[in-house]
Parts: C-alpha cells; structure tokens; sequence
C-alpha cells in the first residue's frame, strides 16, 4: 500500500514538505487513544534471536534509524512505535542554526537516492536536552549525533564537541561524534589524527569521572581513501573510542542513472541510498577485517532492503541503520528486516 498509493502522493511535494507532513501525521497519530499501542503491533516485531548487546548496551533488534531523521529528538514517542531497535538523534550542535539555504533535500529515484545539504539545521543542544528528558518511559536505546556549529573555526571545534556531549551525558546511551558531513564547511578536515585527538581526548576526560559509562563512536566518510581508513582504525585502536559509524554520505556521483544534467542542477550536497550500498558494505568489510572483528562497527548507507541489512550484518557490522531505504520503503521496512534477519536465525 505504502509503495503503490501513500508513496507516489507524497513523492508529489519537496523532500522537506513531505518530512514535515510525515512528522504532522505520526504526531497526530500519537495523540489517539491507544493508536500507538496499535501501529506497535502492527510495525513491530520481535524475536529473540534479534537481541544482542554491543558496546555494553542491549538492544531489542539491531536495526535503528539513522540520524537525520529527527534532529531535534522530538518524534521519538512517535518513531518508538515503528520497531526500530534503537534511534540516533541529531545532528545537534551548541547553538541553534538554521541550516544551508532551501532548497536543500532532493530526490533521485530513478537511483533510489537522496541529495541533502541540510547542513546541521537543528534547535541547539539545550532544547534537546529538555526534549530527551522524557525519553525514559518509552523504553528505547538513544544515540546522540555531535556535531560543531557551523560558524565555529576548526581550532575551535573540540569546546563544542565537549559542550554537547556534557549537556547530554544523562539522557544518551552512546554518542557519535560526526565530522565527515560533507555539508558543513570544512568540517570533514577535521578526520585527520591531529584534530581528532584534540576533540576527543577531552571528552575520554569528562567520561573518566562519571559513575556511568557512555559509548564514544566515530562516524566517518565514505570517501576517506584506504591510507586515511587505516589512520582512523590505528585512532581507534590507540584510544578510548567504543566503535565506529560507517558510513556518511558521500560526495560522489558515479553511476548514477539520473541524467547528468539533473543531477548538476542539483548541486552540492551528501548522496544517500542504492548508490551508496557497495561502498558502505566494503568499508563495513575492511574495517572489520583491519580491527580484527573487535570493535563494534554500526553499518549504515545505502541500505535499502532486507537483504542490503544481512549483507552489512556479515560484512562485519554490529547493528545496521536505515534512512533513505525507510524513506523509501515505508513504516513497515523495520519490521520485514526483524523478520528476514529471525528467519536467517532459524
């Protein structure tokens, strides 16, 4: 149904009208009495096989939503009913920044793709703060996406990063510190050793004297060469970091069915989607042969259907997450993942 009717009505308006009128509705649907209890049956499926705990954390399924999708961490009540076995908020910087100029989201779906350069559009940290307040009494595993101000200069970046990450250290289970966004200035210069280190080693600091611990996690690029994948595993071997993201979007426009022309239109901005399987599921593949399969790996790009989610499960990848494939396929692509994933257990 989703497919055949609700998508193609959607697919009529922008990109971004269409993210505030799914948000509209999920709300909406949130406030009738017993409706949530009601999508979570139908959208939500469990098994036991499903369940795992990585980086200390159990989780009741591996598939979770990426971030992008709720940057604010204000649709959780409504996003929990849709069996997703965790859900990454953000990207949330210290201040609140309204984004790149619109438009800023666009369709490829000859390509089953998406071009973004949202560039961290959210309310700032203290309104998600009091938003993830609530977010105990609906039972879910919460990442949090970091990222820097936009107008903050690079040198400058690790007092943001540490900002956010002490103002959400009672609300978030794990946290993802993201520098390889394509879509914010110069921000992917900071995935070199040096700049790392600067950013993290102060938030290693701040955690050493917490009575809980929270999971550090790196996101980095798809477009990072094999030298620069090998310096960030020898970053996360040498320090405190609990796993990586893999990957971001990606910057590149080979082989794309959309015609040329359309697509330079387009302009600038992070490709998401069926381009992007191969390349996310290779990466997920070395970084798990390079570390030796000890470090939990969260695989996302291009994962679009049940199948794109078991390949990047072998492939090396701890959890997987969707975005452009739930965009795509709908509310019930979670639990048709859940599903193919509990029978490949059996």
């Amino acid at each position: 149904m989703y497919k055949k009717i609700i998508r193609p009505l959607l697919f009529v308006f922008s990109p971004e009208r269409v993210h505030k009128l799914t948000v509209g509705m999920l709300r909406a649907a949130g406030y009738i009495p017993g409706m949530r209890r009601l999508m979570g049956s139908v959208f939500t499926y469990n098994d036991p096989s499903l369940e795992r705990d990585v980086f200390g954390i159990h989780f009741k399924n591996p598939v979770g939503l990426a971030a992008g999708f709720d940057k604010d961490a204000t649709q959780f009540p409504y996003l929990a009913p849709l069996g997703f076995g965790f859900i990454e908020f953000g990207t949330v910087t210290p201040r609140a920044q309204p984004g790149n100029p619109k438009p800023r989201l666009f369709r490829l779906k000859r390509d089953r793709a998406l071009i973004n350069r949202m560039g961290f559009n959210n309310r700032g940290v203290e309104a998600m703060a009091k938003n993830l307040a609530r977010k105990r009494k609906y039972g879910l595993v919460i990442g949090g996406n970091l990222g820097k101000n936009t107008l903050t200069p690079n040198e400058q970046a690790p007092a943001d990063y540490l900002k956010l990450f002490r103002m959400l250290y009672q609300f978030v289970d794990y946290f993802v510190i993201n520098v390889s966004c394509p879509n914010v200035k110069d921000v992917t210069s900071l995935q070199n050793s040096q700049s790392l280190m600067a950013i993290l080693e102060p938030l290693f600091d701040f955690r050493r004297g917490q009575n809980d611990y929270r999971p550090i996690l790196l996101k980095i690029s798809p477009d990072l060469s094999r030298e620069q994948i090998d310096e960030i595993v020898t970053i996360l071997i040498d320090t405190q970091l609990d796993g990586l993201v893999a990957v971001n979007t990606t910057t590149s426009r080979d082989g794309l069915q959309t015609p040329a022309n359309e697509v330079e239109a387009i302009g600038n901005g992070g490709l998401s989607g069926a381009p992007l399987t191969e390349r996310a599921i290779e990466t997920v593949a070395y970084l798990h042969e390079k570390t030796e399969g000890r470090y939990p790996i969260i695989g996302v790009g291009g994962v679009m259907s049940r199948e794109d989610a078991l390949r990047m499960l072998e492939a090396g990848a701890s959890l997987v997450q969707v975005y452009t494939g739930f965009i795509y396929e709908g509310p019930g692509f979670v639990k048709r993942i859940c599903k193919y994933l509990a029978g490949k257990n059996r």
